[in-house]
């Protein structure tokens, strides 16, 4: 599912390649989309990009040099005509964006914004979402109910989370609190399991426990300032941080396998076969180490590890490859002389069995012709053929 890091490059990306790009005509949705449609038509517009937590704001701005005027006929005053238009974006569990030409345009692509057709090739930027969870609003105005983004309102974040520690919300387990996105606008499943691994505390333990510790030593909102134990507020602004750094390959153009299997390698918890987990009082899936805590479910669930949607654990995947690889780069000169004369023997067997069809008349037949004398001298075979006749002889007479 993605989260604050994964929308954050998703608006860099839209950024980074619609710079300088026109667009233009109407705005496509898919027909099986419920979604609102786009009422947009503009001969020519530009498109930008900003985040803020889980939400991504696209801005389509109107390149036309049309101009209207106002005032009467002797004063009138030049006024642009141009329009702008907002549309906020939650990706759901599957959302993100791509920009592919239009012969190339992803099945499940479900808002699409095209390039003038002079553009050869004509491109498209689409917003696909195979699950059809995500969802836009055109209204341009980010979801009063979130708080303010962990990573680009760090000192607004921290200020909100310590200043209403005394509600009942902050009750609940941390790692259930964690996700309430009115307190910690950005922070998803995995984000959550990293965060409080590295923080070193329980998942099941209330969250005014562990946060009024914060408030109580008097740290600063300066990320460097140094406790025993690391600042839970400052991991939910540097881990996710972390994430960004790795540049994910979601949004890489020229992404290489090692970008690809980066962020398996950065995880420490989540979906680590060394940790333990349990479904909290939501229905998800937290990973953690040690002890659950004094808030854990009563009778708490473990989830096993599917395969189809365990993690490559990365490590272990380039260990095991370099590993197959080793063995067959590196053979020594004993294996490779004896390799061709194995190859001759198979080949000279197949040849032979090529040959000869073996089949049950033929064997009946090679017995009948052969002497009871030379079956008798070979040491391999033995003669009982004669006592089948005898049984097959009496069972006629019979």
């Amino acid at each position: 599912m993605p989260e604050g890091p994964e929308l954050h490059l998703a608006s860099r990306f839209i950024n980074t390649v619609c710079k300088n790009v026109v667009f233009s005509g109407r705005v496509l949705k898919s027909e099986v989309s419920k979604n609102d449609p786009v009422n947009w038509c503009a001969s020519t517009y530009t498109i930008s990009s900003t985040c803020r937590g889980k939400e991504l704001k696209v801005t389509l701005d109107d390149t036309t040099n049309a101009v209207a005027y106002s005032g009467k006929a002797k004063t009138k005053t030049p006024v642009s005509t141009k329009k702008r238009l907002d549309i906020v974006f939650r990706f759901g569990m599957s959302g993100q964006f791509q920009f592919t030409p239009v012969k190339n345009m992803h099945k499940h692509a479900h808002l699409n914004f095209f390039t003038k057709a002079s553009n050869k090739p004509q491109m498209v930027l689409s917003f696909v979402d195979p699950r059809r969870f995500g969802s836009w609003t055109c209204s341009g105005d980010w979801d009063a109910g979130r708080g303010p983004c962990v990573l680009l309102e760090y000192d607004k974040f921290r200020e909100n989370v310590l200043q209403n520690l005394t509600k009942p919300a902050f009750k609940k387990p941390i790692c259930e609190v964690l996700l309430n996105q009115k307190y910690f606008n950005g922070i998803g499943n995995y984000l959550r399991a990293e965060i409080i691994y590295r923080a070193g505390v329980p998942p099941f333990v209330s969250a005014s426990s562990v946060l009024e510790l914060l408030e109580q030593t008097g740290a600063k909102n300066d990320k460097k300032t140094k406790l025993e134990k690391p600042d839970l507020l400052v991991l939910c602004n540097t881990v996710p941080s972390e994430v960004l750094g790795l540049g994910g390959p979601w949004y890489d153009v020229d992404a290489t396998p090692e970008t690809k299997t980066a962020f398996g390698r950065w995880l420490q918890c989540y979906y680590n076969p060394d940790m333990r987990n349990l479904v909290d009082h939501n229905g998800r899936t937290i990973w953690f180490k040690g002890e659950a805590g004094p808030l854990a479910p009563k009778g708490g669930k473990s989830r096993k590890m599917d395969g189809k949607r365990k993690r490559k654990m990365e490590t272990a995947n380039a260990d095991s490859t370099s590993k197959k690889q080793k063995k067959l780069v590196v053979k020594t000169e004993e294996e490779s002389n004896t390799k061709p004369r194995i190859l001759a023997k198979s080949k000279q067997i197949s040849q032979k069995t090529k040959k000869f069809r073996i089949t049950r008349n033929s064997v009946k037949k090679c017995i009948d012709t052969a002497s009871r004398s030379n079956l008798a001298r070979s040491k391999n075979v033995q003669c009982k053929q004669p006592r089948r006749k005898t049984r097959l002889a009496k069972a006629a007479m019979k």
